[in-house]
C-alpha cells in the first residue's frame, strides 16, 4: 500500500479524541473509516476527501482539489487534494468536517 506516512500522522492527530474512528488499508492507500464508513484517506501523499454528491462540485472549487479518477472514472462524491490544499492544519480540519458532514448523514453501520 503506498501511502506518506507523515500524512497518515497528521491525519491521526488531527482525529484525536473522536470516537468510531479506524484505520483500513484500501483503495491502493490508508483510509479512515468513521462510525464504518470511509471518511478520508491518502493515496501517495494526496489526501482523499468522501464529500458526497452535494457538496462535490463546492469541494471541487476549493484550491487544490481536483476529480477523483485513479480507475479511470469519475468517483462522483469524492475528491483529491493536493498537498498545498492541506499543508497547515486549518485546511486538513476543515476538509475532515467537511467529510464528517457527510458520513453523519449516512444510516449506522
Amino acid at each position: 500500500m503506498a501511502y506518506d506516512e507523515g500524512v497518515a500522522q497528521r491525519v491521526r492527530e488531527a482525529f484525536e479524541g473522536r470516537e468510531g474512528v479506524a484505520e483500513k488499508k484500501m483503495f491502493g492507500g490508508l483510509c479512515f473509516m468513521q462510525q464504518g464508513h470511509m471518511c478520508v484517506g491518502i493515496v501517495d501523499e494526496v489526501l482523499m476527501a468522501r464529500v458526497g454528491p452535494e457538496r462535490y462540485e463546492e469541494a471541487l472549487a476549493k484550491p487544490h482539489a481536483r476529480v477523483m479518477d485513479f480507475t479511470g472514472r469519475t468517483m462522483k462524491g469524492f475528491v483529491f487534494v493536493d498537498p498545498p490544499g492541506f499543508e497547515d492544519e486549518v485546511d486538513l480540519e476543515a476538509w475532515i468536517a467537511l467529510c464528517e458532514r457527510f458520513i453523519t448523514g449516512l444510516p449506522p453501520r
